[in-house]
């Protein structure tokens, strides 16, 4: 990733970006990109990924030129800059050059078209930063401080919550959760998360306590106080062996139409050496919280809420993207069915 960085762009290219798109580039922005102008359009890129079973995404920092090329002006999405771009998805998070319709100027977001609006200009903002300055120094900061974990040469962004450890006798497990705004929609209600189990079991625990998981119990309770029990054999499908210093680790995923939720539960093992010896490994309490948004000021529907208020929303992109490319809402649909048999693993 770190090869696929750009060489610096100088002074002339950064005022006749200005120049073509008739604005000024905040200094921040500017500053960054005279050090290293984006990343070559490749893959990963070094924005974050995320992958699942029949999903992957991976955003690339666009150079000024190409971000300049995908300057949007049309309603909706005036005086817009992108960012990033996903080859895969289609997904670009943007930063708005001027206070216009509900966006805070200079702020970076993810748009969503809101799916039920008569408007197809109504496009919600899911905040991603209030500056360009924000925006960057806070994923590098998570980058480098080793909170999003790096994945066979991928930044993956995963948040772990350093409270979110529970070790049962010599085995130890932690979550770390991410939000996915392209396979999320806030009408109908439906937010996607994806969710990163780490089991250890201690490298000074006896060879005698080597087990292998059997099931898995999960509890779900949602914001508005929603309680669902699940419960079956395995994780993902596999049956992972326990002995001294193993790790294993695997993803998977739920959605839910509240603004949160929390799950906790439990594995069920038994020793390879007595099967009859059946004992439960408790699984940390987790939370996932969809991120802020705020809704555009210039829809209808809009007009009783205040410019600053902002809210929760996650989003789906049906917006052109910086390189002409759309995410088709029946990704979502085709997710769903994956997401009902992952949601209990």
């Amino acid at each position: 990733m770190i090869a696929s960085l750009k060489e610096g762009a100088t002074e002339l290219e950064l005022n006749n970006i200005e120049a073509q798109i008739n604005g000024s580039l905040p200094n921040d922005y500017r500053c960054s990109y005279r050090i290293h102008n984006g990343q070559k359009l490749v893959i990963p890129g070094l924005m974050g990924s995320m992958s699942l079973s029949n999903h992957y995404r991976s955003e690339v920092l666009l150079d000024i030129e190409t971000a300049g090329g995908g300057f949007q002006q049309r309603k909706g999405m005036r005086h817009c800059l992108p960012l990033t771009f996903c080859f895969h998805t289609g997904l670009s998070q943007y930063m708005a050059l001027e206070s216009a319709e509900g966006r805070h100027k200079f702020e970076s977001f993810y748009p969503c078209p809101d799916q039920t609006a008569q408007d197809p200009s109504a496009i919600n903002m899911f905040i991603t930063g209030s500056s360009f300055l924000d925006w960057f120094t806070t994923y590098i900061h998570n980058v480098v401080s080793g909170d999003f974990p790096i994945i066979r040469d991928q930044i993956f962004r995963y948040v772990h919550d350093k409270g979110c450890v529970a070790t049962t006798d010599d085995i130890t497990v932690s979550v770390s959760t991410s939000f996915l705004p392209e396979l999320s929609s806030v009408h109908p209600p439906h937010f996607f998360f994806t969710y990163r189990v780490r089991i250890e079991m201690s490298s000074k625990a006896s060879p005698e306590a080597a087990c292998q998981l059997d099931s898995r119990y999960w509890k779900i309770t949602t914001s508005d106080g929603n309680v669902e029990e699940v419960q079956g054999p395995g994780v993902v499908g596999e049956f992972p062996v326990m002995r001294p210093g193993k790790v294993h680790e695997y993803s998977s995923c739920t959605t839910f139409s509240t603004h949160s939720e929390y799950m906790e539960g439990h594995y069920t093992f038994h020793r390879l050496a007595n099967k009859e010896e059946v004992f439960q490994v408790a699984i940390p309490r987790f939370h996932m919280v969809c991120p802020s948004y705020r809704e555009p000021t210039s829809s209808n529907y809009m007009s009783h809420l205040d410019d600053n208020e902002e809210t929760w929303l996650p989003w789906r992109s049906a917006v052109p993207s910086p390189l002409g490319l759309h995410l088709s809402c029946d990704v979502v649909r085709e997710t769903r069915g994956t997401v009902s048999n992952l949601r209990s693993d």
